[in-house]
């Protein structure tokens, strides 16, 4: 019971900290928006430690009028997606392979499940994510936990600040296919990302 008062103690300290506002130019978001040809989806993505089993990171790719990836609180960043706190534009299918590879390496895979959603719930989850704001350290699963359960027929996944719970829950939602990625690439993966 010690061991787990601790461990929310720092999950809330760490919580606090702040986010880090980022705010791509209109032009840039514009130039590289995309539109992808295949269905309306959310997919939700998980990092999870090889070793212990818990969840490193949650992140939500959406496919609606336009492909983008929500990556609260997260590391990753590319020229060729900018950001708007915490949403990234431009998630072409190189940039998504880009985006998985860079959290999948020999300490962590990573979990992507897909599922199928009107085009209107995936738009809708563009405009949460969009209105969310810039995400504190420690709570990805949290924040994208709190936009899903806003979408009809996601209201039974609960936030959490777990990312393997947001997965669980969102693992219960049926037509949900789940993939997952593994890599032996070095743990250091700073140099998956453009030099500055």
């Amino acid at each position: 019971m010690k061991n787990a008062v601790l461990a929310l103690g720092l999950v809330a300290m760490l919580a606090a900290c702040g986010a880090e506002p980022v705010w791509a130019p209109e032009e840039d978001v514009r130039a590289k928006t995309y539109v992808h040809g295949g269905p309306a989806t959310l997919t939700l993505i998980t990092v999870i430690n090889n070793r212990s089993g818990a969840g490193g990171h949650s992140a939500l790719l959406i496919n609606g009028s336009q492909r983008v990836v929500w990556d609260p609180a997260g590391t990753w960043w590319s020229p060729n997606a900018p950001e708007r706190n915490d949403l990234h534009y431009g998630m072409t299918d190189r940039m998504v392979d880009v985006y998985v590879d860079y959290h999948t390496r020999e300490t962590y895979h990573t979990v992507l499940q897909e599922i199928e959603v009107p085009r209107a719930v995936a738009d809708q989850a563009i405009r949460e994510a969009a209105e969310y704001g810039a995400v504190p350290k420690a709570a990805c699963s949290l924040s994208t936990g709190q936009i899903l359960s806003r979408l009809p027929g996601f209201e039974s996944v609960r936030s959490s600040y777990f990312p393997v719970r947001t997965m669980d829950a969102f693992a219960a939602l049926p037509g949900v296919t789940t993939r997952k990625v593994y890599d032996d690439d070095p743990d250091d993966n700073s140099s998956k990302l453009p030099a500055n």
